[in-house]
């Protein structure tokens, strides 16, 4: 845990979800001041930022959203709070906090229960480019 950047705002995410996936390549593009870095909920690093946090990895099919030193967030909070740090018109994502978490959590827990029979889910965690290793924590 010494090792994570303690700059930068660090995305755990589900490695085998093809909708997580295409979610990650979005911020990814969108994410003009290179504030994100990424770290799959499968991996020994994710598990073991989950358990620092508090989170039981067992009940966590959710995104999490974790500032080193700071908070965490997941669910609809983590996704309003990466939005706040993407270019163009995406940080207007923050509108949403309007909406009490509990109905945003409803709707995001319903996609996140289909997400691998309406998305597919791939046999292992992705393995990203040359380019984009940097962008990944291991």
């Amino acid at each position: 845990m010494q090792n994570l950047p303690l700059d930068k705002k660090i995305i755990l995410f589900d490695g085998v979800c093809n909708l997580c996936n295409s979610a990650v390549q979005f911020v990814i593009e969108h994410d003009k001041n290179d504030v994100f870095r990424f770290v799959a909920l499968q991996s020994e690093l994710g598990q073991e930022i989950l358990n620092h946090i508090g989170i039981n990895s067992v009940n966590i099919d959710s995104i999490v959203l974790y500032e080193p030193g700071v908070a965490y967030y997941y669910k609809s909070s983590a996704a309003i709070q990466i939005s706040e740090n993407l270019d163009g018109f995406w940080h207007f994502g923050t509108f949403f906090k309007i909406i009490p978490a509990g109905i945003r959590n409803l709707l995001y827990d319903y996609i996140a229960k289909n997400r691998y029979r309406w998305y597919g889910k791939k046999e292992s965690c992705m393995v990203p480019t040359p380019e984009l290793k940097m962008k990944f924590l291991e």
